[in-house]
C-alpha cells in the first residue's frame, strides 16, 4: 500500500491573507509572476512561504539555548592556558619572523 506525504500545495487553502500595495509593487511583482507562468496570489504565496521558511531556519540556527550560551560564554572567558607544543610554535614563530 503506497502512502503518499501531504504537501502544502496539497492542503486545502482555507486561510485568507490580504496586503495593501502600491501600484508599482503590484507591477512589479505581476511582472515576476508572469515571467515564471504564475498567477500573482501563488507567486506571492510562495515567495513568502520561502522566505519565511529560509528566515526561520536561519533564526534557529543562530539561536543558542540558555546552556549553549553558558557553554560558550564560559569557553571564551576561561580559555586554558597555551600547552607546551603551543608555546614552542609561538617561540618558534616569533624567531623565524624576525621579532
Amino acid at each position: 500500500m503506497e502512502t503518499h506525504e501531504i504537501t502544502e500545495s496539497q492542503s486545502p487553502r482555507t486561510a485568507r491573507l490580504e496586503a495593501r500595495i502600491t501600484e508599482e509593487q503590484k507591477d512589479l511583482l505581476s511582472k515576476a509572476a508572469a515571467l515564471l507562468g504564475r498567477s500573482l496570489s501563488d507567486f506571492v504565496v510562495t515567495c513568502a512561504y520561502e522566505t519565511a521558511t529560509r528566515t526561520l531556519r536561519e533564526h534557529q540556527a543562530m539561536t543558542l539555548s540558555n546552556r549553549d550560551r553558558e557553554v560558550f560564554v564560559a569557553a571564551i572567558l576561561k580559555t586554558p592556558a597555551p600547552g607546551a607544543r603551543l608555546r614552542k610554535a609561538a617561540r618558534h614563530y616569533k624567531q623565524n619572523a624576525g621579532e
